[in-house]
């Protein structure tokens, strides 16, 4: 684990400072997981990293915390398993970490028609994109709820817009994202809890290569951004109360016209950019 801890104050201060906030990044060893992190340690954040890869982890937490001057805590968790979640609120109170600003960027997706996906794999992703997320946001809501304040930023996806062939349990539970986040959202409004969904288009991550998609989609016609980029602008729309961000305009006009139009025409266009070019 590591960590940075804050430096003392002036003793003729009246008071001491005001104790940074902290935020708790799922997804956090790698691209746009590990450029939130960044991005809220730069703003003064302290931050807890989790992943399971523990050295990639460990290593991030290192850099932030020598280069932010934050405290930065490296805590692996397999987010994948059924406990995954419970197990993790349980190693936070025991460190006794109070978490401010929840970031649930964890995720991943899957290539290639439904019959033919290991059903294991299908029920992992159902764990990591929908379970874990809505177990970590109701186990940590209450106590911001009590304080009276507190983010939660959940990183869905452009596909939460319309129904996705090749990949279909991925687009469904970036759906599932988008839709609670904006429920939820009502529902806390007032309470001085703000809760955002950061649908991000295409992004350099090592998304394509653990989904196993094809090299040649059509999709991969389409531009690039890259995660600092992401990371930035969903942080912003997260610290401006924002309850969507979708990067890029292309991204925006898009996700804004699947909406209007009629649904199996979104779901054969889509399908038509799954596949491979000919």
């Amino acid at each position: 684990m590591a960590n940075l801890e804050a430096g003392g104050y002036d003793s003729a201060m009246s008071t001491p400072p005001k104790p940074r906030p902290t935020a708790l990044v799922t997804g956090a060893s790698s691209g746009i997981g590990l450029e939130i992190a960044r991005e809220l340690a730069s703003l003064e954040h302290d931050v807890v990293l989790v992943a399971r890869r523990e050295d990639l982890l460990t290593a991030a937490a290192s850099s932030i915390a020598r280069h932010s001057g934050v405290r930065a805590v490296a805590l692996p968790a397999d987010l994948a398993k059924p406990d995954g979640a419970g197990r993790l609120v349980a190693r936070l109170a025991a460190e006794t970490i109070s978490v401010d600003v929840l970031v649930n960027n964890a995720g991943f997706g899957l290539y290639g028609p439904f019959v033919e996906s290991p059903l294991a794999r299908d029920l992992e992703m159902i764990q990591v994109n929908i379970t874990s997320l809505t177990a970590l946001t109701r186990l940590l809501l209450p106590p911001m709820l009590a304080r009276g304040s507190g983010r939660i930023l959940n990183v869905a996806s452009t596909a939460a817009f319309q129904p996705g062939p090749l990949m279909a349990v991925y687009y469904a539970t970036k759906a599932y994202v988008l839709s609670f986040s904006e429920a939820l959202a009502r529902e806390l409004a007032g309470t001085g809890i703000s809760v955002t969904a950061l649908c991000p288009g295409r992004t350099a991550t090592e998304f394509q290569q653990t989904a196993r998609m094809h090299p040649k989609r059509a999709a991969d016609r389409m531009p690039m951004a890259g995660s600092a980029e992401v990371a930035r602008a969903g942080v912003a729309g997260m610290l401006a109360g924002r309850t969507l961000v979708v990067p890029g305009l292309g991204n925006r006009v898009v996700t804004t016209v699947v909406r209007w139009l009629p649904r199996r025409f979104v779901t054969s266009m889509t399908l038509r950019m799954q596949q491979p070019r000919t």
